[in-house]
């Protein structure tokens, strides 16, 4: 090994510390809210991992458009798979000085950076009113005044309090006749000058989904509080007080008469559709496994309410379908539901299989018309797989496939075999003439009982790929391919589906193999081969 070589070794460890030390030296900021009113304050949240750095990050750049409230640093230690980490936060509470388009400058701590952050800052009514004036006062509004049935509507509750507040203070669950209801995350806490006067202030946002057209009625929120006396020497002692906001009326529509009346409801602000396949189809080939993903997003709509998309139900593909994933999102406008649709598709013949366009219908709330979104239609090009024996004629499915080409090529082998087997005999006739009275089979390769015995132990283990490999062993010792007895034996059919749905399924399912060895047993027996040496008087296996 050179000099060179042993230097380039040494200066590895720096190199890779300097790595390191470059990774860790981010700077990641976020805020708690983009979107808010004026006189509100916005909390900035700066953190880094960097165990290096010292001090605090540089405020300037924030100045010229808000005003520092007050700036508080929580260290944390991390514990991860045995590695020790840091993490410093620092919280910023800061004021707009406008509004309009307000911009979070990018800040700086040591060499690391943060990114730059855009607020929305709305131009608020600030009239004086009696019961702001008070020391606690409670807000409701709502995002719109009419919304259709099942659409949509937010409901923002606010607690401004001038005086500080036990933390036992209660606000009951919103409950409302007629509605669905979802919390919109957890509650915000923040800062808002009213008339000079600084408030704390308690923000719950709710999305409501009026159930019957026609008035719904918002009750109103009662807020018991508990004041801080700064002066009493008693703890918890205080002033009571209680507070409620004003009832609400929501004007709910009916649904549209020119929404399609076979199609399920759907009024969301916006909705998209999209498909993804796992692996791609590109160069699909007979027998593979295909997992296919359609998913919908709707905003305004909980993922509850979104339908099961179509199902891929084509000719020449065998569908083994998943569980849908559901996941919610909330967004300063509400949810945004989403609904996965899954399933494993597996080819059954080559050439081209076409899939045909999806479409979901819905109504655009935002817009107020009937909308369509979808997916177009599709062709797969599916080549013969050289490991597998599969019947490739195009427009069937595998059972019904080989049970026509059967009813062709039993004509024609019975022919053949009428005039192999007359041959034969004589032949057979001929030789034991000549050989003695008794002579003992010699067995080769697995009996059709130790086979069948095997196929039991598979099923009663409820292990899927065990039992495919031990059917396919028992199978092969049939006077008819599984496929001919599965066209005929309906439980036997039923039985492989569910074999196949837990081999092909992506995420894979809990089998149980009693279905599959009790549609085995119930086969006609003449129908199965029998264990030559079994039927010499030995009692059967598996009796009846």
């Amino acid at each position: 090994m050179t000099r060179f070589t042993l230097s380039r070794f040494a200066l590895l460890p720096a190199l890779l510390l300097c790595t390191a030390q470059a990774q860790a030296a981010e700077l990641v900021a976020s805020v708690d809210r983009s979107r808010l009113n004026s006189g509100e304050t916005v909390e900035l949240t700066l953190e880094t991992t960097d165990v290096t750095q010292f001090g605090k990050p540089d405020l300037t750049p924030l100045e010229p458009l808000f005003e520092v409230r007050g700036t508080r640093q929580v260290n944390q230690l991390n514990t991860l798979n045995g590695d020790n980490g840091a993490t410093t936060r620092w919280i910023i509470t800061l004021l707009p000085r406008q509004t309009g388009s307000v911009e979070i400058a990018s800040l700086q701590l040591g060499e690391a950076q943060s990114q730059p952050i855009t607020l929305q800052v709305v131009q608020s009514d600030t009239r004086d009113s009696s019961h702001q004036r008070a020391p606690v006062f409670i807000d409701a509004s709502l995002d719109q005044n009419s919304v259709y049935v099942q659409a949509q509507a937010i409901l923002t509750l606010r607690i401004y309090h001038s005086v500080s507040l036990y933390d036992d203070s209660s606000l009951p669950p919103l409950q409302i006749a007629d509605a669905r209801i979802e919390q919109l995350g957890e509650s915000r806490t923040y800062e808002k000058d009213i008339n000079g006067l600084r408030h704390g202030v308690i923000e719950m946002r709710y999305a409501i989904y009026p159930q019957l057209s026609g008035e719904l009625i918002i009750p109103a929120q009662i807020f018991n509080a508990a004041l801080v006396d700064a002066t009493s020497q008693v703890p918890k002692s205080g002033k009571l007080m209680r507070v409620s906001s004003s009832e609400i009326m929501l004007t709910v529509k009916a649904k549209p008469s020119a929404y399609p009346a076979d199609v399920p409801w759907l009024p969301a602000r916006s909705l998209s559709l999209s498909e993804s396949w796992n692996p791609q189809p590109d160069h699909a080939q007979v027998g593979d496994s295909l997992t296919r993903r359609l998913t919908v997003k709707a905003e305004g709509l909980a993922s509850s309410q979104l339908p099961p998309l179509p199902a891929t139900d084509v000719n020449g593909l065998r569908r083994y379908p998943d569980q849908p994933v559901l996941g919610n999102q909330n967004s300063e406008r509400g949810l945004i539901g989403s609904r996965e649709d899954r399933e494993a598709l597996v080819p059954t013949r080559s050439g081209a299989i076409e899939l045909p366009g999806v479409e979901v219908t819905w109504w655009n709330t935002f817009e107020d018309h009937l909308e369509h979104s979808s997916l177009p239609a599709q062709t797969l090009q599916v080549a013969n797989n050289p490991s597998l024996m599969v019947d490739t004629a195009t427009g069937t499915s595998p059972v019904i496939s080989a049970a026509d080409s059967a009813s062709l090529w039993r004509w024609k082998l019975s022919t053949l075999i009428f005039a192999c087997s007359t041959v034969l005999g004589f032949g057979l006739w001929w030789r034991a003439r000549w050989q003695p009275a008794i002579l003992r089979i010699a067995q080769t390769g697995p009996s059709p009982r130790s086979v069948l015995d095997d196929l039991k132990r598979a099923c009663q283990a409820n292990d899927s790929h065990a039992t495919r490999q031990a059917l396919d062993a028992w199978a092969r010792q049939q006077p008819e391919t599984l496929a001919d007895m599965a066209a005929r034996f309906v439980p036997l059919s039923d039985a492989l589906d569910g074999l196949n749905g837990a081999l092909y399924s992506e995420t894979g399912q809990h089998w149980q193999g009693e279905d599959l060895w009790r549609a085995i047993k119930a086969i006609p027996i003449a129908d199965r081969v029998h264990d030559p040496v079994g039927d010499s008087g030995l009692p059967p296996l598996y009796p009846k």
